[in-house]
This record gives structure tokens, sequence and C-alpha cells, in this order.
């Protein structure tokens, strides 16, 4: 499949591209710490089949200093022993948020009990928002068929800027 559409050539696309990087930038710079945040990113584009993001979001990851091991488990956290309470508990919020078609209601009690346990408010309003947004971007890449494989880390803050 070759891509459909270039999101970056166009300029809609452009201007929307910059808002929507805008608003990553508001949950970037929240206190949500950024590891949990990549993969958080990586598992919902794993989810969803974004080829785009989940090379993004593993670069990136790799390039701030997260270990291979931990992101080829991210797809398996649960059978896995290399994340802390805290990680799967944001991992937990990023599949059931991912897949509302799949589960009536959404965020399990469950798992909106350990997100409260282990961030403050500030922190699960990031991740909420994170969820979100995620799945939007893995929306708009993979309608236009954007391909995995080319992205270098810090390339996307560069074109936006």
């Amino acid at each position: 499949m070759e891509p459909r559409f270039d999101m970056f050539g166009n300029e809609l696309a452009g201007r929307f591209a910059k808002r929507f990087a805008n608003a990553a930038m508001v949950i970037h710079q929240s206190t949500l710490p950024h590891p949990i945040q990549e993969l958080v990113s990586l598992r919902a584009s794993q989810i969803n089949g974004c080829g785009w993001c989940i090379d993004m979001h593993v670069k990136e990851a790799a390039a701030a200093g997260e270990s291979a091991v931990r992101l080829h488990l991210v797809a398996a956290w649960r059978e896995s022993t290399v994340f802390t309470e805290a990680e799967q508990a944001a991992l937990a919020l990023a599949e059931e948020g991912t897949r509302l078609a799949d589960a009536h209601q959404g965020v399990s009690d469950e798992t909106w009990a350990q997100v409260r346990k282990h961030y403050d408010d500030d922190q699960i309003a990031a991740l909420v928002a994170l969820v979100a947004l995620i799945n939007a971007a893995n929306r708009l890449a993979v309608v236009v068929h954007q391909k995995g494989g080319s992205y270098e880390p810090g390339m996307f803050a560069a074109a936006l800027s």
C-alpha cells in the first residue's frame, strides 16, 4: 500500500497538524513521566495497527533511554515482569480507552482505581488526554496509509516548527 495523501504537504492538514502538536505539547510538558507517555502511545498504536506511530514512539522512547526489552514487551505487558504497577495501570487505561467498541462500559472501575492509586489529578488529566490524542493520531495515519520505518527521533517536532 502506498500512502494515499501527504498530511504534511497539504496546507489545511499542516495547520491542523500544528494545532494537534500544540495539544500534544500540553501533555508532553505535564508532570506525567515521559516514559509513561511513550509506553501508552506505543500500546494504543499497536492495538490500532498504526505503523507510523509505532515507529515514532519506539524510536522516541529508545532515544530517551528506554530499554529494548521493555519496548519489545509492551504488547505483552500483562505477561511480563518489567513494568511497574503504575506503568501497568497506565497501559491498562490505554488499552481500555482504545478498545471502547470492545467493552461497552469503557474503562473498568478496577483500572480506574489503579490509575487513581498511582497518579495525581494533573497526571490523570494528561493520561486521559494522551489516550484520546494518540487514538486520533493513529486514525489520521491509518486512514492515509502513513507508513512506519522512516521516522527519526525529533522529526515530528522539527516538521511542525
